[in-house]
């Protein structure tokens, strides 16, 4: 029976994942097929916690839940937490890969930002968010594809999960503006004399399209540091960073349409997609070997 119910859990991370997250499913099926099923407990839990601003009316029950997230991975949370399919399977994911607790209770504390209506305050700001959501989850995810070994992509992570979350919230500011949340973080609104007013209120000006492209300008930046370090990812955990290879793809299709940034929907066909990924997966594996990189560390 408690087979059964693990089978399950994983089975339902993974339909989430397929569902909320198409980009780390699609690849996902480049990470060996044993470990799929903890990529998709550790992609689901992040799932999880980014959708809890959407499922509240107030900050005080989304704090209620993310308090819910920490006890459990502090081990105090009350009661069966078997009868939820994320918690059973992160829980067995942690104890079977030895993953650290800490990088996944600051991707929690990063995620209280959301809650409330607060303008990022700084770009140093907005990369730590990054760092602590984003570059922590593929970490862990080149954790999980290392059976636990330290991967050495903590620069790796850091560049390309800053690139992949910046790419993420300048594609989601439509919906972000609708909800009353500005990721555009004030310094740079300061700088293109721009207004958080005019954002949540869906009026375009010359200020919101210039700060918008600095931070465009900024996910570049961050992707190009990523590409060079890619050659140090060695091939069993390249599938961790396997989705910053859509990022100059949706980049190129915000630089047409982000004169429309309250409107457009900066998407592209899910083939195209998938064979960047596959090409991306393809150059990694002319990638350094984890043992030859341990071995070389040591």
């Amino acid at each position: 029976m408690a087979s059964d119910t693990a089978a399950n859990a994983f089975q339902a991370c993974e339909d989430l994942v397929r569902t909320a997250d198409k980009d780390r499913w699609l690849a996902s099926l480049f990470a060996p097929a044993p470990v799929r099923p903890d990529l998709m407990a550790l992609y689901a839990f992040n799932i999880e916690i980014a959708a809890v601003r959407e499922r509240i009316s107030a900050p005080l029950p989304g704090e209620v839940r993310l308090q819910w997230w920490r006890d459990l991975l502090n081990g105090e949370a009350r009661g069966d937490v078997s009868g939820h399919p994320v918690a059973t399977a992160l829980t067995e994911v942690i104890a079977r890969r030895r993953l650290p607790v800490k990088p996944l209770i600051d991707l929690i504390d990063a995620r209280v930002f959301d809650l409330y209506d607060d303008v990022m305050p700084s770009v140093t700001d907005l990369e730590g968010y990054c760092g602590e959501t984003s570059s922590a989850l593929m970490q862990l995810a080149a954790l999980i594809l290392a059976d636990g070994r330290d991967p050495g992509t903590a620069d790796m992570a850091g560049h390309a999960g800053v690139a992949y979350a910046l790419t993420g919230l300048i594609r989601a500011f439509p919906q972000h503006a609708v909800r009353g949340q500005v990721f555009v973080p004030a310094d740079i609104l300061a700088r293109h004399g721009a207004r958080r007013e005019d954002i949540v209120s869906g009026t375009m000006s010359a200020g919101i399209g210039g700060a918008l492209a600095e931070l465009r300008a900024l996910a570049r930046g961050h992707l190009q540091a990523s590409e060079a370090l890619r050659g140090q990812v060695a091939v069993e955990v390249a599938a961790a960073f396997l989705p910053v290879a859509l990022c100059r793809l949706y980049l190129d299709r915000m630089d047409q349409f982000i004169k429309a940034p309250f409107t457009s929907q900066v998407e592209a066909p899910q083939w195209r997609r998938q064979w960047l990924l596959w090409r991306g997966a393809r150059r990694a594996r002319s990638g350094p070997r984890l043992a030859d990189l341990q071995a070389a560390a040591a």
